[in-house]
């Protein structure tokens, strides 16, 4: 690890003093989820009237930012966000947030080599221990690849974040210019989501596809978090996690000594993961446990690292497919809802595992306006932002059952994903797939035997 050096030993200053520091025409970044300054955040947007075209990066925000309260007209201030929350996705549609489009194990690589230095990196991260490291408690990220090229680095204290091992997880005190006194609030919770009829249908054509032994990663959601929930009780053990988010699910499936990770090739008995974002059961579980490992998302994200393991079993929700097997999960037309995450790398890192296999799963349906609508489609929604191409497309799931895309023709590929979609739909579907040319007149499924 590459350790920055500080130009003089971290001096203790107060909030107000630290956003002081702040310049008009500067970049600031905020690190990533629960790890958002608070004390900084309100010091800084106090001083709104002063400063001008201020940039500020983050992701998966998970309270609101004052300097964005404080200045409604972005004429101050300019909040990025690498991965969009709930309340990014707010903030887009006010017109108070821009995405920044990604493949998220790749973040650290692009502040190295790509973005300028920042001017100041202010991340939330526990007072330092023995040996020096200030830990960032469940959020990990591309903070290392900032802290290499920030002119400054600031650390505001908040001993509500639980410690979360290795011990290099956060900052060391050399590197450190500044520290500032936060608030000690817990990590924000997140409200648990409803699971359906049709997402525990959808879960259970998944769990019968994972064997003792698989290592999961399970993405944010209802769905994911039902596969754990049938998991529990399906005799499978000996489960290991190398994931991007550390979801409640998983923490059920732990608890439950479904997961020890002994099958591993990568970090055997370790829980690996990037970030959490959970219940409070979730952060007490992790806290000082040895189990868990969370580490840069270069590591955890990046498909040569994940096809180590194998038996990879990748899951995750998409909200619209084409009949290709074009995958877009991230955005309603031009209007951004999420992000590409991990996604598309983890689809990757799957199939490149030995026995591994990705699983990209939707409700056939949604309701939009009290109409229902069909989430398989002929073509993308115009501005839909692809996520995962149809060439990386491997198994797609809906309650009306489970196809693998891989090595399928083109009408091969329409044919199953219209056996997917809401019987009210097929029809519609057949007709559109006809006259664009995907299933030609000689087409006939059952004669090639698929």
């Amino acid at each position: 690890m590459q350790l920055r050096t500080a130009a003089q030993p971290a001096r203790k200053i107060t909030a107000p003093q630290a956003a002081a520091l702040v310049t008009s025409n500067s970049w600031i970044d905020y690190g990533g989820s629960v790890n958002q300054p608070e004390a900084f955040d309100q010091a800084l947007a106090a001083r709104v009237s002063e400063l001008t075209n201020v940039g500020v990066r983050g992701g998966l925000t998970t309270r609101p930012l004052a300097i964005l309260g404080a200045d409604p007209a972005c004429e101050h201030f300019h909040f990025h966000s690498w991965h969009f929350s709930v309340l990014d996705r707010m903030m887009s549609d006010a017109g108070l947030c821009r995405y920044m489009p990604l493949n998220l194990g790749e973040v650290p690589d692009y502040y190295r080599r790509f973005i300028d230095p920042v001017d100041i990196l202010i991340i939330k991260a526990r007072p330092a221990d023995a040996g020096g490291w200030l830990n960032g408690g469940p959020t990990n990220v591309w903070i290392r690849g900032i802290v290499e090229r920030a002119r400054c680095v600031i650390v505001e204290l908040a001993e509500g974040l639980p410690h979360v091992f290795p011990q290099e997880n956060g900052v060391h005190i050399s590197e450190v210019d500044y520290i500032i006194e936060g608030p000690a609030t817990p990590p924000t919770a997140l409200p648990e989501l409803p699971t359906t009829d049709t997402d525990r249908a959808i879960a259970r054509l998944i769990a019968a596809e994972i064997a003792d032994g698989a290592c999961l990663q399970i993405g944010i959601g209802a769905l994911p978090d039902a596969v754990c929930g049938l998991l529990k009780d399906s005799g499978v053990k000996d489960l290991g996690i190398h994931t991007e988010m550390l979801t409640s699910g998983v923490i059920d499936l732990y608890k439950a000594g479904l997961i020890t990770g002994a099958r591993k090739q990568l970090d055997p008995g370790k829980i690996t993961f990037t970030f959490a974002l959970g219940d409070a059961e979730l952060y007490q579980t992790i806290d000082r446990n040895p189990d868990m490992a969370c580490l840069p998302v270069d590591y955890t994200n990046t498909p040569h690292i994940i096809m180590r393991n194998d038996n990879v079993i990748s899951i995750n929700s998409t909200t619209q497919i084409d009949l290709q097997g074009q995958a877009a999960s991230e955005s309603d037309g031009h209007r951004h809802i999420s992000g590409t995450g991990g996604q598309l790398q983890f689809v990757r890192g799957a199939y490149a595992s030995k026995g591994g296999k990705s699983f990209i799963c939707m409700p056939s349906t949604y309701d939009k306006k009290g109409v229902r609508k069909s989430r398989i489609v002929l073509d993308q929604t115009p501005g839909n932002i692809v996520t995962t191409p149809r060439s990386d497309t491997m198994y797609v799931v809906t309650e009306y059952g489970l196809t693998n895309l891989k090595g399928r023709s083109v009408p091969e590929r329409a044919r199953a994903l219209i056996g997917l979609a809401h019987p009210g739909f097929r029809d519609d579907l057949e007709r559109q797939a006809r006259e664009a040319g995907l299933l030609p007149k000689w087409f006939n499924m059952g004669s090639l035997g698929a």
